[in-house]
């Protein structure tokens, strides 16, 4: 069963709570973070991709404070190690869905062409590979956003709410194609 954490703690309570809680925390798990809004679920997401330092305490990667991390390790981690799917999702809305996800995989390399198309149908989005991300739903911008998270080698993926616009029928299918991936990568999952 997948683990849930559950918080109606304040934002420091709870992201204390979920460290201590996730420290010993390894690849091939998968956890949802629960709690109310403001509760610091997108902070902690911050903070353990290195955007965010604004915390108390210490996170460990590879037993090593991410603190002292410069951009070149920084830099190897979030190509190799760590992958995000935002919450604000971070596409650019005058370029076309293909294009958001081939930016990334141009630095990765790491999915054909072909597993990227495969990837589009999958998740129902095949007729929306040319069309500006500008011009897709919510919905729709949010499963070119996950693309470009699985475009990458990784050990974790955090998912910021990752189906807050979905329907069912489109969330199963999405949790489907995010579970074989983690599988296939052996990686752990963190959703919010």
């Amino acid at each position: 069963s997948v683990p849930k954490i559950s918080s109606y703690l304040s934002s420091i309570s709870f992201v204390g709570v979920v460290l201590a809680l996730i420290s010993a925390f390894a690849t091939s798990h998968f956890m949802i973070l629960e709690g109310l809004s403001g509760t610091g679920k997108s902070s902690l997401c911050s903070y353990l991709y290195g955007q965010r330092g604004d915390y108390r305490g210490a996170i460990l990667f590879d037993n090593e404070d991410i603190s002292r991390f410069d951009s070149s390790q920084w830099s190897d981690i979030r190509q190799n190690k760590i992958s995000i799917l935002f919450q604000e999702l971070r596409l650019f809305g005058e370029l076309t869905a293909l294009e958001n996800v081939w930016i990334k995989n141009s630095i990765t390399k790491f999915k054909t062409r072909e597993e990227i198309v495969r990837l589009f149908e999958e998740l129902g989005i095949a007729d929306k590979l040319n069309i500006r991300t500008a011009h897709l739903s919510y919905g729709q911008q949010q499963r070119v956003a996950l693309i470009r998270a699985l475009c990458q080698p990784f050990s974790f993926l955090l998912l910021d709410e990752p189906i807050s616009h979905l329907d069912d029928k489109n969330s199963d299918v999405m949790r489907d194609v995010i579970l074989r991936e983690v599988d296939k990568q052996g990686a752990a999952v963190i959703a919010t």
